[in-house]
């Protein structure tokens, strides 16, 4: 079985590489060259994208047999390697296992909540169609309180008043960095664009969620935005590794089938919340990651006529946020996170009803 340090070495010579003119394109020295064809040492990340270039190598391959390497320094001596991988195995099964595919099953606390959102919604679309001046300032207001919250939550600065001020009326905050200012009228906009797929009857694709991601990360890494990302990438205080670049193109197909397949068979919220969950294991941009599924998840909501699920970005909140996730993603359990969304929607709802009520 070829190995990573065989492989480059036979590569290597195939393309008529010396040790030293092979590390000089590279740019490392030729000695630590020679130890990674020794299997000494391991090529960093940033070394290996400079061989694969210049080799012109499969990159899924190599990169596969980079991790095997990884992996092998890390477990290999290990008294009982085994029982670590299954513990990985586990972890990443909901990313890759057929069971990723299958319908989530809801206890019966969740569809009660259910049944009350259905409830609030029969209640609320006696309003909803409403078109006075009142209701959409409503609207508005719940638009920024929105933009607000999803950007808390990432570490955005901003008051409720700032933002107000930044969206609506155009100002510049003092002593606020200029990424503040962009992302939320990025999100802002993001928000009207979604309105706009919902007038013109557009679903939920992979092309429309390349615009949304783009217009989150406009004017802050256009490089980036609205793309796959190319590198390994950690969340931070989570112990959820995302998956690895090469295999992104496959989950997100995976991805988008799931949602077509799942979209006549669950209930609406649950939908919602699953798109946004696995969107976040995925992690499928280099940031902007979390507005973005919050922006699905809302998407789907209001496709189904409920109303913007609006989750909080005080400490407190998020902390509850943050852990409904590792549930999903370290063990497999949606319960939490349901729970979340549909207490979100839930308060949406009822708050929702109230102001509609008191613009009459």
């Amino acid at each position: 079985m070829e190995t990573l340090c065989s492989t480059l070495k036979r590569l290597r010579l195939e393309h008529g590489y010396t040790i030293k003119s092979l590390a000089d394109e590279v740019g490392i020295h030729p000695s630590l060259l020679s130890r990674i064809e020794k299997g000494d040492r391991l090529p960093t990340r940033e070394q290996m994208d400079e061989i694969i270039k210049s080799l012109e190598l499969d990159s899924k391959t190599t990169w596969q047999l980079w991790y095997a390497e990884k992996i092998i320094d890390v477990v290999g001596y290990q008294k009982d390697p085994r029982s670590i991988f299954e513990i990985a195995e586990s972890r990443i099964e909901y990313l890759r296992s057929k069971s990723a595919m299958d319908t989530p099953g809801i206890s019966d606390h969740i569809q009660k909540k259910l049944d009350t959102i259905d409830q609030l919604k029969a209640k609320y679309s006696m309003h909803s169609t409403k078109n006075t001046i009142g209701m959409q300032k409503m609207r508005d207001w719940w638009n920024t309180a929105y933009t607000y919250e999803s950007n808390r939550i990432e570490g955005n600065t901003l008051t409720f008043q700032e933002t107000m001020f930044v969206v609506v009326e155009g100002m510049t905050i003092s002593g606020k960095s200029l990424r503040e200012h962009l992302e939320a009228i990025n999100h802002a906009e993001a928000i009207a664009f979604i309105m706009d797929l919902l007038k013109d009857k557009i679903d939920l694709s992979a092309r429309t969620l390349s615009e949304l991601h783009g217009l989150i990360l406009r004017g802050i890494d256009r490089e980036n935005a609205g793309k796959y990302r190319k590198v390994p990438v950690r969340i931070g205080g989570s112990e959820h590794m995302p998956p690895q670049p090469y295999l992104l193109d496959k989950l997100m197909e995976d991805y988008f089938i799931n949602y077509t397949a799942q979209k006549s068979i669950l209930h609406p919220v649950i939908l919602a919340a699953e798109m946004h969950e696995r969107l976040v294991s995925i992690h499928p941009f280099i940031d902007g990651n979390g507005r973005t599924a919050r922006l699905v998840m809302n998407l789907i909501l209001l496709q189904h006529g409920y109303t913007i699920a609006n989750l909080k970005g005080d400490y407190d909140s998020r902390m509850r946020y943050y852990t409904a996730l590792e549930r999903v993603q370290a063990d497999a359990d949606p319960e939490p996170f349901f729970d979340l969304i549909t207490d979100a929607c839930i308060e949406s709802l009822e708050q929702h009803i109230e102001q509609a009520e008191e613009s009459v």
